[in-house]
C-alpha cells in the first residue's frame, strides 16, 4: 500500500512539472510565428537578426513581449506589455483586436518599428503597421512607449491598459531601445493571438 502511494505521488509530481514545463516553455512563441517572420523579412532591408513578438494570448500580467534573436534563435529580452482598453471582453479573458481609430483596440500583425521621438510619454517610438489589421497605426498614433503602471517583473494581476500601444515598464522599454537605437536597419514588431 505505501508503495503505491509514494508511486501515486511521485506520478503527480512528475505530471505537474510536465505541465508547467508547457505552459511556460514553446508556447510563449511559436516557432512557426518565427519562421513566419524570418520568411518575410529576408531579402528586404530590415535587421535580419532580431525581431520583437508581442503574444496576446499570454495573460497581460505575463512576460508577452520578446525581442528574439533570429541568428540564434534565443529570447534576448522579456517584459510585461500592456495591450488596448477596448480589446478587452467583460468577463473574458478571450481579447477582441481593431484597426479602426477611436477603439482604443490593439491591432494584430507586422509592424515596422520607426523613428523614435519625445512626447507625453517620453521617448517613444512611432510603428507603422505592414498588415491590413494594422495599417491604420500612425494615423492612430499607435506608438511604442513606457508607462509608469506597467511592472517590470511577471504578476499574477493583470496589466494596466492602453488606448492600444504596446506599453512598457520604462526599465524594458530603456533596454528595448538600445537595440531598436544599435540597429542600422528597421527591426520588425509581430503582434499576434
Amino acid at each position: 500500500m505505501m508503495k503505491h502511494l509514494i508511486f501515486l505521488f511521485l506520478l503527480i509530481i512528475s505530471c505537474s512539472k510536465v505541465e508547467s514545463q508547457v505552459t511556460n516553455g514553446i508556447d510563449y512563441l511559436p516557432k512557426s510565428r518565427i519562421l513566419e517572420i524570418k520568411n518575410y523579412i529576408k531579402g528586404k532591408n530590415y535587421n535580419q537578426n532580431l525581431a520583437v513578438f508581442i503574444n496576446f494570448k499570454i495573460h497581460s500580467g505575463k512576460y508577452r513581449y520578446f525581442i528574439y534573436d533570429l541568428k540564434n534563435d534565443k529570447i534576448l529580452q522579456k517584459a510585461v506589455v500592456a495591450h488596448g482598453e477596448g480589446s478587452v471582453i467583460k468577463n473574458s479573458d478571450i481579447l477582441k483586436f481593431s484597426n479602426t481609430d477611436g477603439s482604443h483596440q490593439s491591432s494584430l500583425g507586422k509592424y515596422e518599428i520607426k523613428e523614435s521621438y519625445t512626447g507625453k510619454f517620453g521617448k517613444a517610438y512611432r510603428l507603422d503597421g505592414l498588415d491590413e489589421t494594422n495599417s491604420n497605426a500612425r494615423s492612430r498614433a499607435i506608438v511604442l512607449h513606457s508607462y509608469y503602471c506597467i511592472p517590470d517583473k511577471e504578476s499574477a494581476d493583470p496589466a494596466c491598459l492602453s488606448f492600444g500601444c504596446p506599453m512598457l515598464s520604462q526599465n524594458s522599454f530603456n533596454q528595448t531601445a538600445k537595440y531598436i537605437d544599435g540597429s542600422k536597419q528597421p527591426i520588425i514588431l509581430y503582434a499576434f493571438y
